[in-house]
């Protein structure tokens, strides 16, 4: 009966019908979006998820860590502690040496906006790089066990982890930029280039950070060390 019907309906009668099937169609898509807008804060929701937990991995293996030692500290250890499966563990991070990419970050992040504020300010190239490296000595001799955990697990080393290169090169460029200064002032020697210049001070700061972090090289201060070999480097450098 109802085929019947459809099909005697006159060319005249569907013109008619026609805006009411469009009618139907613009109700059926309002009353989907309210699906689309849930599944979109299905999604959110589970994202801000997911952050959060990652963020929790990397707070509990820090604090393990500064506690236990990084060496004596597991990924069951971790895990455990969180509540957590280990292939729950896996989707964030392969290895223990991955949670401390984000440390890696926030250190050279630390760097680099120390270099930005010794840029904004006026002073001698002798005093930018004093101020500069005892408040980076200072940074480090506050959370020792974590350095050591950051030195062992190489996650500032952009030859261990490449996603660091960026982050280290950026932080070399704000260094350069200091040395430059100081030759157009004419408190920095003109003799070398600037970027070598500037892989030597980084690479002598970073190479003392790594023995006093493993204590390779005996009881004196990061802060001590690091004064010496900014007055080596100073006098290396003057005109």
């Amino acid at each position: 009966m109802g085929r019947s019907k459809i099909a005697s309906t006159t060319p005249l009668e569907r013109r008619a019908l026609a805006p009411l099937g469009r009618h139907a169609v613009n109700a059926d898509h309002a009353h989907s979006r309210p699906n689309w807008a849930a599944a979109r804060e299905t999604l959110g929701l589970r994202e801000r998820k997911k952050a959060r937990l990652r963020q929790e991995i990397i707070d509990t293996a820090v604090r393990l860590f500064r506690k236990r030692g990084y060496e004596k500290t597991r990924i069951d250890d971790i895990v455990q502690t969180l509540e957590i499966s280990q292939p729950t563990f896996f989707r964030y991070f392969p290895s223990k040496d991955a949670v401390l990419g984000e440390v890696g970050r926030r250190g050279f992040a630390c760097i680099t906006d120390h270099l930005k504020n010794e840029l904004s300010s006026e002073a001698a190239t002798a005093d930018h790089l004093r101020r500069l490296y005892q408040e980076l000595a200072h940074h480090a001799e506050s959370d020792r066990p974590l350095w050591h955990a950051v030195v062992l697990s190489g996650a500032m080393d952009p030859i261990r982890s490449p996603e660091m290169r960026e982050h280290k090169e950026f932080a070399l460029g704000l260094l350069r930029e200091i040395l430059a200064q100081g030759q157009k002032r004419g408190d920095v020697s003109r003799a070398f280039p600037v970027a070598h210049l500037a892989e030597f001070m980084d690479g002598l700061y970073h190479t003392i950070v790594r023995q006093w972090a493993v204590d390779l090289a005996g009881p004196d201060k990061l802060s001590d060390r690091v004064s010496s070999a900014v007055e080596f480097f100073l006098r290396g450098v003057r005109p």
